[in-house]
């Protein structure tokens, strides 16, 4: 029999299959896919006597995206799902002599069959959540929680995951707080150690401890506020890994793994960082490190001149490490050459990559590398249908339309809603910080409105009910939410830019081409929370790309909050998206440098936790905005047909049909 070690609250050793055992060794062969993945690895080829290749493959912030499908669009899509990366997890297995599976978090929730298991079907004791079984399926080793595991509460948590059969660690989350980390009484066990046997090159078979220590962001105490204050508290992940790790070196670790759900950030430790992978990495006996939180992929050039990153060699301060992407698109791997000394293992090399599960073409189209394997989809075929259901019924209520066909000439219902939901989430998030009480605004802009998508590409959803896969028109994109500060002199900059939508129009004149096309319509932000009008008459501040035209205009006039002028020393809280705050669109005020929130949700989970939360939403356009009034002018502008049939809805403009416009889209007419 094997032996195991012991099993404490502070750590556990555990012998879980005493080798690598290898399941459905194979079942590749024969296939394209299995081709490609079944290529013996040089370290296996090399590995001499008293040497061993074990290969350690990463998956992180899954989401619950076990099958390939899109359930806010309802459609099946080849770049997502932990189905189509078994296959990839598969080939590995039948090609390595020694190979370990690892989860690094953000398992439980994300799209909406995490939100049917929450919020429809529910968790009691001996239930299985369908993540967890497609885990099981896949015979995962270990796994740590991910900040987005708290987000239904403690209690479904620690139900969900009651049914894996793999140990899932976390160091820094303590139930209560002791002098120093090693006398805290944790969540969860903060590592394990896996007694396992490794063959090396030579065929012979000798003991590993492989140990797994476990890192989740503390912001997870603002996050997730309601849950967790006065349940649980965190520590810094740095300093929770310098007090266990020495602890896992003195019960005799030969490897330890750190699975930090944490970003690579900045090289320099401070206390509490969200993104701490790279000084984790620092610290000593760590000896490979997966990341996540980020949903980005290492190593790769995105990460290029990251301080101690070397994207060339997979490595953070010289320890091997990947992030293998998110909801299944990648899966990571680290690759370690291990050399027996006396009774231990030293590391001699590593290789990291992180394999793709499908590959963008130059014309944006999708090609998918690997088939989704059955058993997998099979283990959670009941809740697959489950949330097809789920998804094709109400979870609100609308009593406004909703629809973009006059988004880039009025304010809109669609875009009301959105910077609703995000206005009412960012509002709680500000709770109990430095930046409580200042204003808050809102930023969103119309994704769906015609364009190069087509007269038929808008928003349109009647008065009643709203299903989640509505979700999908209103907000396309899977942006997450982030909140910036700024002044009342750039939220005024912000929308000159916003203003580069139109040309510039001369007063008087009669039925002028209103849309500039070479302006995009996702960069055309309104903001709530504010008044104000635009003078078209004025030539543009702003090019279609952000770029300076003319530093002394000014279209945005008589702009107010509640009936009084902006101060534009004044500060404000604007809700917006990861891609507009970090510099997308290159929009003043929204650099990358005024960014005080970054959450972990995304903008879509905000508004289907909004709409369910208020059950009848009322998103009627409240017309913060409209066109300064040029007597004796109009404009020209096209959109969808189905236009004609909201006219009467667009409060305080004159607006006509015109005829036909090109390519199928309608022309109206505004007067100004």
């Amino acid at each position: 029999m094997p032996k195991t070690a012991k099993d404490s609250n502070q750590g556990t050793a555990m012998t879980i299959r005493p080798h690598f055992t290898l399941t459905r060794r194979g079942f590749l062969a024969g296939t394209a896919a299995g081709a490609s993945l079944i290529a013996l690895h040089p370290y296996s080829a090399f590995a001499q006597a008293n040497q061993a290749h074990l290969r350690i493959m990463e998956t992180t912030d899954v989401h619950v995206h076990v099958f390939p499908y899109d359930y806010y669009a309802d459609k099946p899509v080849d770049t997502v799902g932990l189905a189509r990366t078994a296959a990839i997890i598969e080939g590995i297995r039948a090609e390595a002599t020694n190979a370990m599976l690892v989860d690094n978090g953000d398992f439980l929730q994300g799209n909406p069959m995490g939100d049917y298991v929450a919020y429809e079907r529910g968790m009691q004791d001996g239930d299985m959540h369908p993540v967890i079984q497609a885990m099981n399926t896949l015979n995962f080793d270990a796994s740590t929680l991910g900040n987005h595991e708290f987000n239904y509460g403690l209690d479904f948590l620690m139900k969900s995951i009651a049914g894996a059969n793999f140990p899932i660690v976390s160091a820094n989350v303590v139930k209560k707080a002791g002098a120093t980390p090693r006398t805290d009484e944790t969540l969860l066990k903060p590592y394990v150690i896996l007694d396992r046997a490794v063959t090396d090159g030579a065929g012979e078979t000798h003991p590993i401890r492989v140990g797994l220590i476990g890192f989740v962001p503390p912001q997870i105490m603002n996050w997730d506020r309601k849950h967790l204050e006065g349940n649980v508290q965190t520590r810094d992940i740095v300093d929770t890994a310098t007090a266990w790790v020495p602890q896992m070196l003195e019960e005799g670790c030969d490897i330890i793994v750190a699975l930090s759900h944490s970003g690579i950030g900045a090289a320099k430790h401070t206390d509490g960082m969200e993104n701490a992978s790279t000084p984790l990495a620092r610290v000593d006996g760590i000896d490979a490190i997966m990341t996540g939180h980020s949903h980005l992929v290492f190593p790769s050039p995105t990460f290029d001149g990251f301080a101690e990153v070397d994207v060339a060699t997979g490595t953070i301060s010289g320890k091997p490490a990947v992030m293998g992407g998110f909801w299944g698109s990648h899966m990571g791997l680290v690759d370690l050459l291990l050399e027996r000394d006396g009774n231990r293992w030293n590391v001699v090399s590593t290789t990291s990559e992180a394999r793709p599960i499908s590959k963008r073409n130059e014309d944006r189209s999708i090609t998918p590398l690997v088939e989704s394997v059955a058993f997998v989809e099979d283990s959670v075929h009941t809740e697959h249908e489950a949330t097809l259901t789920y998804i094709r019924e109400p979870v609100g209520k609308t009593s406004a339309p909703l629809y973009s066909y006059f988004a880039l000439v009025a304010d809109d219902p669609s875009v009301q809603i959105v910077s609703i939901a995000q206005k009412w989430y960012i509002a709680e998030m500000m709770k109990g910080t430095a930046h409580e009480g200042l204003p808050i605004l809102s930023a969103a802009a119309p994704f769906k409105a015609g364009g190069r998508g087509g007269p038929d590409y808008y928003t349109d959803v009647p008065v009643g009910s709203v299903a989640i896969k509505n979700v999908a028109d209103l907000y396309l994109y899977p942006n997450t939410i982030r909140a910036v500060k700024v002044t009342g002199a750039q939220v005024k900059d912000w929308l000159e830019r916003s203003a580069g939508m139109f040309n510039r129009i001369e007063p008087g004149k009669a039925d002028q081409v209103l849309l500039n096309p070479d302006f995009p319509s996702y960069n055309f932000d309104v903001i709530d929370g504010v008044t104000y009008e635009i003078d078209v008459s004025q030539p543009s501040k702003y090019g279609p790309k952000g770029e300076p035209l003319n530093p002394d205009a000014s279209r945005i006039v008589n702009l107010m909050l509640d009936g009084k002028p902006v101060d534009p020393a004044a500060e404000f809280v604007i809700a917006t998206n990861n891609y507009r705050a970090s510099g997308g669109g290159d929009f003043p005020g929204a650099k990358g440098d005024t960014i005080i929130f970054e959450g972990p949700d995304t903008n879509r989970d905000i508004i289907v936790r909004y709409i369910v939360e208020q059950g009848t939403i009322n998103p009627a356009a409240d017309d913060n905005w409209r066109f300064k009034a040029l007597p004796g002018t109009s404009v020209l502008f096209d959109t969808g047909p189905r236009a004609a049939e909201h006219i009467a809805e667009v409060k305080d403009m004159t607006i006509e049909p015109a005829g036909d416009g090109p390519d199928g889209f309608a022309r109206f007419r505004i007067a100004l």
